[in-house]
């Protein structure tokens, strides 16, 4: 029997139809990786990466794990618990140059781990503070390599109390007399910690400041940080928005303060809190047109590379490379969320 041509070309276009409209809908999992996706574009691929797919970044001197010889605050927040003193891993791993990023912002980071200095007219704000082996070489020294005084150093604000972010203030603490601003709950935390930890523990005095949910304003000389209370990474996590001046310009910084959520499995409450945060430091950040993104990882806002990139001659009408925009820093928020919402489905909490 001759088989007309035309007939093998309509059964095939039936069953390619027939195929077509059984093939499942987008889940919903993947309608808010594609939404985070599509915010992230080029800007936050670490962010995207590292917080909608399964396994992120590999580990190691430049990846997630982020430190040399194992320090790092790994997918679950190791570095929470990080013991007594270890041996500084190679030099040539982690170390990087201080940078000034604004007329009063400067970049004191590793190439993984961010720390900044904020000036005031009445001292300087420390915000983060790195691992032990980094204090001296990335904090202090590159303070006085920027012109600045560690003396000066009037109050420390850390993100979260995790290794990668705390270990320096201790010394900080002790040798210049900085008061230490910590989330409530991460405060109580690192004062159980042992004696052994690594960078020391810091004492919780007068002047010191433990922040709870309805946040905090500091207000050093002529530049208030607005302390957002952002639970999630960890239970005390702080996020913050403040003011820079770029060539002379008013701009406004959003710091987030914690990004990954390994730890929470199924544990719906955990995701809902962290889910939460992110809406309310978005808010924070739109009501105030704040328009740079920065955060303790140089992976989610390039911190290592944009400051590298100021050191380098700016044409007129060319940004400073920190600077994103209000719809940019939106967007980075979008990306925390819709990761985080796509995370809790996969995991099936409730």
């Amino acid at each position: 029997m001759r088989i007309r041509p035309y007939l093998i070309a309509g059964t095939a276009a039936l069953s390619f139809c027939t195929a077509a409209s059984s093939q499942p809908a987008p889940s919903e999992i993947d309608a808010h990786i594609a939404t985070a996706k599509a915010a992230a574009g080029l800007d936050f691929r670490g962010t995207f990466v590292n917080l909608c797919l399964p396994g992120g970044f590999p580990a190691g001197p430049g990846g997630r794990a982020g430190a040399p010889g194992g320090r790092g605050a790994g997918a679950a927040g190791r570095a929470a618990a990080a013991p007594g003193p270890r041996p500084a891993p190679d030099r040539a791993t982690w170390y990087a140059s201080p940078y000034k990023v604004f007329d009063n912002l400067y970049w004191l980071g590793s190439r993984q781990f961010s720390s900044w200095a904020l000036r005031t007219s009445a001292g300087i704000i420390i915000i983060d503070t790195n691992f032990d082996y980094a204090i001296e070489p990335e904090i202090i020294q590159g303070m006085t390599q920027l012109g600045l005084n560690p003396r000066d150093v009037k109050y420390v604000i850390l993100s979260h109390a995790h290794g990668d972010h705390d270990e320096g203030v201790a010394l900080l603490q002790s040798r210049y007399g900085a008061h230490v601003i910590m989330g409530g709950p991460d405060w109580e935390a690192t004062l159980k910690r042992d004696a052994s930890y690594a960078g020391g523990v810091p004492k919780r005095g007068a002047g010191d400041i433990s922040v709870g949910p309805e946040g905090y304003k500091l207000t050093l000389g002529d530049t208030t940080v607005n302390i957002v209370f952002t639970p999630g990474h960890t239970v005390g996590t702080l996020s913050y928005i403040f003011p820079v001046k770029d060539n002379g310009k008013t701009v406004m910084v959003a710091y987030s303060g914690g990004t990954l959520t390994g730890a929470f499995g199924s544990d719906a409450k955990r995701w809902d809190e962290y889910i939460d945060s992110q809406k309310r430091i978005a808010e924070a950040a739109k009501a105030a047109g704040a328009s740079v993104i920065i955060s303790n990882h140089s992976e989610y806002d390039n911190a290592y590379t944009k400051a590298r990139l100021i050191a380098a001659k700016r044409d007129p009408g060319v940004e400073n490379p920190f600077i994103v925009g209000p719809d940019g820093v939106q967007r980075y928020f979008t990306v925390m969320e819709e990761c985080a919402t796509a995370s809790k489905l996969r995991n099936n909490a409730k």
